[in-house]
């Protein structure tokens, strides 16, 4: 009788911490009616051993599925978010929502052969079109006046650039683009024998420029990256794929 006395007062702790880490779930209607939520709860409360009670999304709560607070899944035409006060139990269900267990669990539940969630809550990012006030007419000229001498430009001169330098429309292909031309004058070899003026330092006359310098102003610069701006990313074709 003593040894049943022992192991039950171990197993309490266990059971008050179960206990505790249970909490009430409010649920909106529309997510209630379409089953989604008797799929994933068992399967969340099996996994974890904490009890999650479905009420209303009027009634009072330890955790909130709807629009505001961390984005878990998708579906129903809307983005659903946890929202709780930092609840264990809670705070366990939004990390297990978001592992790959969770996951998975989510994408499970269909309808008619057909998910109707999604894990997938990335937000769409917009992508911001970049424009230069300067003018790319004359920033063609400088291009070439200045940059032809080692890069292609375009089809005009492709037959003049060295062949270790890449060419304008290669550089479009980067995703920092923008970032390299409008700061070139930092980049190797660049530095030996370019000057901005008000930008860039004067050359040192014990170290003067191995080649004829290159001048510009910061218009003549914003030019140049307004006619970069107009040129198509070369084609570089289909990646390699070995066999």
């Amino acid at each position: 009788m003593r040894l049943i006395f022992v192991i039950l007062v171990l197993m309490m702790p266990a059971a008050v911490s179960a206990q505790d880490s249970g909490f009430r779930l409010a649920v909106p209607a529309a997510l209630e009616q379409s089953g989604f939520m008797q799929h994933i709860l068992p399967r969340f409360s099996l996994k974890h051993g904490v009890r999650v009670a479905r009420v209303a999304e009027t009634d009072p709560a330890d955790a909130t599925l709807g629009a505001d607070g961390v984005p878990v899944f998708a579906g129903l035409g809307q983005v659903w978010a946890l929202q709780h006060d930092g609840h264990a139990g809670a705070a366990k269900f939004e990390g297990w929502l978001r592992s790959d267990v969770g996951r998975n669990t989510i994408a499970a539940f269909q309808r008619d052969g057909a998910a109707l969630f999604t894990s997938d809550v990335a937000p769409v990012v917009a992508k911001v079109e970049i424009t230069f006030d300067g003018d790319p007419v004359q920033g063609e000229k400088l291009s070439f006046a200045h940059c032809g001498r080692c890069h292609v430009i375009n089809e005009t001169n492709r037959m003049k650039g060295m062949g270790a330098t890449p060419s304008f429309g290669m550089l479009r292909t980067l995703d920092n683009w923008e970032e390299r031309f409008s700061s070139f004058y930092v980049l190797n070899p660049h530095p030996s024998f370019t000057q901005v003026a008000e930008i860039t330092p004067a050359f040192d006359p014990s170290r003067p420029s191995p080649i004829v310098p290159l001048e510009i102003t910061q218009g003549d610069l914003e030019a140049i990256l307004a006619f970069v701006a107009t040129l198509p990313p070369a084609d570089l074709g289909a990646p390699i794929q070995s066999q």
